[in-house]
């Protein structure tokens, strides 16, 4: 069962995590969360949930919320396979979560975790805001931290140049 708002907290809490959440309207889109007026809005992630052409690999690419992602650059620049967007099916039966609320936190939910996550090398080191599962909420946290949470739950995890 997919984790909700209120546990993947109570994950950051007993991890000892500090983290600002800010509440808001549920959001859809990027230009959405701008709208939202939240705080640190230049350090928002944009995540895109994609699959190769075989359905045999998933990746997640987290970026900042104004970056554009050519998945034919990425994927020459990451030796994939060709790549296009998951559906929502794969969206949910992968990391739990439903359009809109996507967001690196999700990979707590790959139980199997054979999704590969790829972050943009500007965040390394920063401030990320990302959604707790749940897309009327929104936490910012240090990408160090979100990267610990990934990598201790054993998904293979890249940062790259986007």
């Amino acid at each position: 069962m997919a984790l909700n708002k209120d546990e993947v907290l109570e994950i950051l809490n007993k991890k000892k995590i500090k983290y600002e959440l800010v509440e808001h309207r549920a959001v859809y889109t990027i230009d959405d969360m701008l709208e939202c007026g939240l705080p640190h809005q230049e350090q928002i992630a944009k995540n895109l949930f994609v699959r190769d052409d075989k359905k045999q690999k998933y990746y997640l690419i987290t970026c900042l919320e104004d970056k554009k992602i050519n998945l034919k650059e990425f994927r020459n620049a990451n030796n994939t396979r060709p790549l296009s967007f998951a559906s929502e099916t794969d969206l949910a039966d992968k990391l739990g979560l439903y359009p809109g609320a996507v967001t690196p936190l999700g990979i707590l939910n790959n139980d199997n975790k054979d999704v590969i996550v790829y972050m943009d090398k500007d965040f390394e080191n920063k401030l990320m805001g990302v959604h707790p599962c749940d897309n009327t909420a929104t936490v910012f946290m240090s990408c160090r931290d979100v990267s610990k949470l990934i990598k201790d739950h054993g998904n293979e995890l890249h940062f790259v140049k986007l």
